[in-house]
C-alpha cells in the first residue's frame, strides 16, 4: 500500500500543480487542435474523403501533443529542483515511474476527450464509439509508458527537447501504428472481431514495455 500511495501521491501533486498553472494541459490541447486544422486544410481539396486521412491525422496529433507533455513531465521538476527530493523519497524508484506514467496518461486522455469531438464536427466523422475508445486507451497508454521512460532519461541532458523525439518515435513505431491500422478499420465499418492480430500486438506492446521500465527505471534516474 506504501507503494501505491506514493504513486498516488505524485499524480496528486502533477494533478494540482496543472490545476494551478494550467501549462502542460493547454500547451498539448493547443498543439493538438493545430495540427488537426492544419491537416484538415491540407487534405481537405486534395483527398475524395476524409474518412481516408482521419486516422493519421488523429494519431499524429496524439503523438505530437503527447510529445509535448511528456517532455515537461520531467523538466518541471528538474527546473524547480524537486527530482532531487522524489529520489530521494523512501519508496522504490518505480512509483515515480508509475506516477509520472498515470499523470501523463490522465492529460492525454483529457486532451482526446475535448480533440474527438471536434475531430468529429471538422471530419464529419462518426468516430466515437466504445471500440475506438479501446484503442485510443491502449494506444495511449502504450505511448505514454515508452515516453515516460525516455523522458527521464533526456532531461538530464542539454537538447532534452530534440533528443526525446528522437528517441521515442522509432520505438512507438508498432503501436502507433496499430492505432491508425485498427482505427482506419473501424471507421471502416470492419467489426472489431477482425483486429485481433493488431490488438494483440498493442496489447503485448503496453505489457511488455510497463514490465520494462518497471525493471529499469531505477537505473535510468541514476545520476
Amino acid at each position: 500500500m506504501t507503494f501505491w500511495r506514493a504513486v498516488g501521491a505524485i499524480v496528486w501533486k502533477d494533478v494540482r500543480a496543472e490545476l494551478r498553472t494550467k501549462d502542460i494541459f493547454s500547451s498539448m490541447f493547443v498543439f493538438a487542435l493545430l495540427a488537426v486544422i492544419i491537416f484538415d486544410f491540407a487534405f481537405e481539396l486534395r483527398v475524395p474523403s476524409m474518412k481516408m486521412v482521419a486516422p493519421g491525422i488523429v494519431w499524429v496529433a496524439i503523438t505530437f501533443a503527447g510529445t509535448l507533455g511528456l517532455n515537461r513531465a520531467f523538466v518541471i521538476e528538474q527546473d524547480k529542483g524537486s527530482m532531487a527530493g522524489l529520489l530521494l523519497a523512501p519508496v522504490d524508484r518505480s512509483a515515480i515511474y508509475f506516477g509520472k506514467l498515470l499523470s501523463s496518461l490522465l492529460f492525454m486522455l483529457l486532451v482526446e476527450v475535448i480533440l474527438l469531438p471536434l475531430v468529429m464536427i471538422l471530419f464529419n466523422l462518426a468516430i466515437l464509439s466504445w471500440q475506438q475508445l479501446v484503442v485510443l486507451l491502449l494506444g495511449t497508454y502504450g505511448f505514454a509508458a515508452v515516453g515516460t521512460v525516455f523522458s527521464a532519461m533526456a532531461v538530464n541532458t542539454r537538447a532534452r527537447e530534440v533528443l526525446l523525439p528522437l528517441l521515442l518515435f522509432p520505438v512507438v513505431v508498432p503501436v502507433i501504428l496499430a492505432g491508425v491500422k485498427m482505427t482506419g478499420a473501424l471507421l471502416d465499418g470492419e467489426p472489431f472481431s477482425t483486429l485481433g492480430n493488431w490488438l494483440r500486438l498493442m496489447l503485448v506492446y503496453d505489457v511488455g514495455f510497463t514490465v520494462v521500465a518497471y525493471l529499469t527505471f531505477g537505473y535510468v534516474v541514476e545520476e
